[in-house]
């Protein structure tokens, strides 16, 4: 079983005005002492999505990096794992992917999900929107601490929480049972300080 760190920083080029600035924000984000990392990217083309994703890994070889969605970019850029949601590539099929070896995460946002990504091979299941969330267009229903607390009964997997997850409330997503919180929206804006404080705060 994987050993996910307290946070799991979710950063792209969507949240940043240009290029430069969300690369920096990443080298920041790794200077405070990020360990993993997803890389989001809604917008970009495959080519411009796979040229970005291999200069964060040249410029973060230590860091654990994840792909969101894109199984085939995950392998062409070298990276650690990648992550599907519920309208995405289905586990299985990525795993076909992606092969044995590669971390395999999967968003899920109810019970029922859960139990499906319980019974798959993915290495760790997220659960979400805990809270509200401006991140996404069109979130799913506000599951609160008490849809982690179930999401926890139900899995033994690696369980990360996701949506509206701040510096204010993230101890009490831990301790609702969630491994690790996955953060957007709360790291970039001075990402190396919001880091350095999710990282006190969740030790």
């Amino acid at each position: 079983m994987i050993i996910l760190p307290r946070l799991y920083a979710i950063a792209g080029p969507d949240l940043f005005p240009d290029e430069a600035a969300f690369l920096n924000a990443a080298q920041e984000l790794a200077t405070a002492g990020v360990t993993l990392l997803q890389y989001r990217n809604k917008s970009g083309n495959a080519r411009q999505m796979l040229a970005q994703a291999r200069q964060v890994k040249s410029l973060l070889p230590s860091t654990t990096l994840i792909m969101n969605d894109r199984a085939d970019l995950c392998l062409a850029a070298d990276f650690k794992g990648v992550h599907v949601g519920q309208d995405d590539l289905s586990p299985q099929g990525a795993r076909n992917v992606i092969g044995p070896n590669l971390w395999l995460g999967v968003s899920t946002h109810n019970a029922a999900q859960v139990m499906e990504a319980e019974k798959s091979s993915a290495d760790y299941i997220a659960i979400g929107p805990v809270f509200s969330t401006l991140s996404k267009a069109n979130p799913d229903p506000v599951i609160g601490l008490d849809g982690v607390r179930q999401a926890r009964a139900l899995t033994r997997k690696p369980l990360v929480a996701i949506g509206g997850i701040t510096r204010a409330n993230c101890r009490s997503v831990i301790d609702a049972g969630a491994d690790s919180v996955a953060v957007i929206s709360d790291l970039v804006t001075h990402p190396g300080k919001s880091a350095e404080e999710f990282l006190r705060i969740l030790r």
